[in-house]
């Protein structure tokens, strides 16, 4: 299956005006239906978010992670189930840029604008080797966009050949794309933010893979021979930004309609916007997020400009995790500073706070793991000479 529509018109240096407006449109839709209604996914396309990191002998863009991160956040502050969504097909067609030639040829051959799920951390499923490639079997959870994937990214648990270190072999996290047509979606995504994600499990019974489609995880680390900037990068350095780009665009958003919303309360006058408790809220929770989208910026710039060192990649997991935490602070201020207002249906600073809060509980944005990856580059680094 071919993504539908015409193609991406520009790059993601430009903000996504179009997306903008149809997320805007179509949220209430997107909440209710749990998944990108079928304008949102080829308004996603036309902005250039499946290509932008698709290598260029494909027709892709082989784009930045400053670009993507100010579009992402741009489209969030409208719906972040959308700039969710849009940043994963983003993020997967960069991890399939590391598969082999033949594999890309698959997926990229007709058009670089292919939109791919994924669910690949933590391995599911069963992979069994079979002639010439691997059966899979099973199901693996949280496909994000799966609805209107064309391929998907799968993991699995592989077992390695034996060899004299390793006799019975080494288990391995392998990752195969496999056409979203060979799988089955099953409606599991029932939950209280980012509903329109569809997040869906999917299924396979006993779907072959050739072996030239699957990669390990561990390729992944390994700078591409030859590659575009973007694929020199390791993936722990950038895995955080595609997760945490949504939630610093829907804090933003909570911030717009807060601000509206307290302005426009005519029957409190103007002790509400003047009172101390709404003063240090807006100051607090406005400098949150600043200092979110700081740390962020901060975060792209190294991955696009700098040298990939152990200091520098725990240095960006840290800043995703942290601006995580100081967005879904900011968020929850505002919503509790709102009082019974904020329980109102289709209040819009509770579908950010809603959608804050379930982004920021993704597993990759967990401060406990970012810091001690984090003091483990500072204290290795001191360690050595000339550290």
């Amino acid at each position: 299956m071919l993504t539908a529509g015409p193609p991406a018109t520009r790059c993601l240096t430009e903000v996504p005006t179009a997306l903008i407006q149809i997320a805007r449109r179509d949220a209430p839709l997107v909440e209710e239906r749990r998944k990108l209604t079928d304008d949102l996914a080829e308004a996603i396309t036309r902005a250039g978010f499946a290509r932008h990191f698709v290598p260029c002998r494909w027709g892709g863009d082989a784009g930045d992670f400053t670009s993507l991160l100010r579009s992402t956040a741009s489209v969030a502050e409208a719906c972040a189930s959308t700039a969710w969504c849009a940043a994963l097909y983003a993020a997967h067609a960069r991890l399939a840029a590391y598969l082999p030639e033949e594999a890309q040829h698959d997926l990229w051959a007709s058009t670089p604008d292919v939109r791919i799920a994924a669910s690949v951390v933590p391995p599911q499923g069963t992979a069994t080797a079979v002639p010439d490639g691997w059966s899979l079997s099973g199901r693996w959870s949280f496909a994000s966009g799966l609805a209107h994937a064309d391929w998907v990214l799968l993991a699995s648990w592989t077992q390695s050949a034996p060899c004299s270190d390793h006799p019975e072999g080494q288990r391995e996290h392998r990752i195969f794309a496999v056409p979203r047509a060979h799988l089955t979606s099953v409606d599991t995504w029932h939950t209280l933010g980012l509903r329109g994600t569809g997040s869906n499990s999917v299924q396979a019974n006993e779907v072959y893979v050739p072996a030239y489609r699957s990669l390990l995880l561990t390729d992944l680390i390994s700078p591409l021979a030859g590659g575009a900037r973007c694929h020199a990068v390791p993936f722990p350095m950038v895995a955080g930004l595609q997760f945490a780009a949504p939630i610093l665009g829907a804090a933003r958003g909570a911030m717009h309609a807060w601000v509206s919303s307290t302005r426009e309360r005519e029957w409190s006058g103007s002790q509400q916007v003047e009172s101390a408790k709404f003063q240090q809220a807006l100051a607090r929770s406005s400098g949150e997020i600043q200092a979110a989208q700081l740390l962020l910026e901060q975060a792209a710039h190294r991955a696009d400009h700098e040298m990939p060192t152990a200091l520098n990649t725990a240095e960006n997991q840290r800043n995703a995790a942290m601006a995580a935490e100081w967005c879904a602070s900011a968020v929850d201020r505002l919503f509790r500073v709102q009082g019974v207002r904020s329980q109102a249906a289709g209040d819009p600073v509770q579908r950010h706070w809603r959608d804050v809060t379930a982004a920021a509980g993704h597993a990759t944005l967990g401060f406990e793991i970012a810091a001690t990856a984090h003091a483990q580059a500072v204290f290795t680094q001191i360690t050595q000479p000339g550290g």
